[in-house]
């Protein structure tokens, strides 16, 4: 009886310690790097999750990868669970640029540094770094490729943006309305949905308050159903002379794709441009059909790479390279930017198929 139960005893042991040692990299052992993301809902952050997989699949170093859902609780959540794993580098993209302070500033508090992914986290002090693609050449872009391929004058002009609680959608819109403005002003674009941007239309420079202002009339929310529905009450709404030939700037493929649809599905509806940006698969597809007219190709290697090399440097003690700077409203962030660069139906398989982000042979009518 005494062997049997030593023989028990020692089989618990062997259990219980392969429990503890299947515990290891991101469940539940220590994690040096701790990444937190805001939903799984988009293609593109399914994207980044990959890519940051790849990224450190021949390091040292340990890390996790948590989603947030959309939900600025579940954020504090996931951050709380990965400080607890005793991370030292903590990468966020936010889904609330100012809920998310609150976060980070309990990351702080245990000494670790703050890599802002993407998305600016805003109204505190607790952010070391910023990894991002120019954001005001991205809504710059998106709008120069209007001006460049609008014909005529008074060309119906469609505003659309992202979610007014997320700084990028700040910096879009802002980039683009520079460009834009102008040639709103001479009559070359006629705003078809927005009353406060048609108030606004000889103000090339808008405040922050202004921005959220408009923003607040064309937001999408970054949601497609959202976009879909603003899209059809817009166009129900506006009379004969804001249809035939029209500029539509969509903030993403996402929304752009929805908005898309809506266009295409209105008999009044002669031709339109839209924008787009992430160079999602689906979109590329729609661009190739011709049914999305360009997106912003942000490359998101590029920005894991340096989001990654920059958490290395500081778990290696080094000082991390840095190219600017952003002003979150209480500190300025040191901030590592990555260019963008856009595409149409003319280049995409240069940039996107030669390139190696995609293959050629998940698209059709590709030439």
């Amino acid at each position: 009886m005494k062997k049997k139960w030593n023989l028990l005893v020692m089989l618990l042991v062997l259990v219980v310690g392969g429990v503890l040692a299947g515990c290891g990299n991101g469940s539940g052992g220590n994690v040096d790097i701790g990444i937190v993301l805001p939903t799984k809902d988009e293609p593109r952050w399914v994207q980044d999750e990959q890519r940051f997989k790849d990224a450190l699949k021949d390091s040292d170093y340990t890390t996790e990868i948590l989603f947030s859902q959309g939900s600025s609780a579940k954020e504090k959540e996931n951050v709380e669970a990965l400080l607890n794993k005793g991370i030292k580098v903590l990468i966020i993209t936010p889904h609330d640029a100012a809920a998310a302070a609150a976060a980070v500033e309990a990351a702080k508090k245990d000494d670790v540094t703050v890599i802002s992914y993407d998305r600016l986290i805003t109204d505190t002090d607790a952010v070391d770094y910023y990894v991002t693609f120019d954001s005001i050449a991205v809504g710059a872009a998106q709008a120069q490729y209007l001006v460049d391929h609008a014909e005529g004058k008074d060309v119906p002009l469609y505003l659309y943006a992202g979610a007014a609680s997320d700084n990028n959608a700040f910096l879009f819109f802002q980039g683009a309305w520079e460009v834009l403005q102008p040639k709103i002003a001479d009559g070359t674009f006629k705003i078809a949905n927005s009353s406060v941007a048609e108030s606004m239309k000889d103000k090339k420079d808008l405040s922050r308050a202004e921005l959220g202002k408009v923003i607040g009339q064309v937001t999408t929310n970054w949601d497609a159903n959202e976009a879909k529905n603003k899209a059809q009450t817009n166009l129900t709404a506006v009379k004969d002379d804001m249809k035939g030939d029209v500029a539509v700037l969509a903030p993403n493929d996402g929304t752009a794709r929805s908005i898309a649809d809506v266009f295409k599905s209105d008999g009044d509806i002669k031709n339109y441009l839209i924008t787009g940006q992430d160079a999602e698969k689906a979109s590329i597809q729609y661009i190739i059909d011709e049914k999305q007219s360009m997106t912003v190709f942000k490359d998101v290697r590029t920005l894991v790479k340096d989001a990654m090399g920059m958490a290395v440097d500081v778990l290696d003690d080094k000082t991390p390279e840095t190219t600017g700077e952003y002003d979150n409203g209480t500190k300025k962030v040191k901030a590592k930017q990555t260019d963008v660069i856009v595409v149409d139906k003319n280049n995409v398989q240069k940039e996107l198929i030669d390139s190696g982000y995609y293959k050629a042979d998940e698209f059709t009518g590709l030439k």
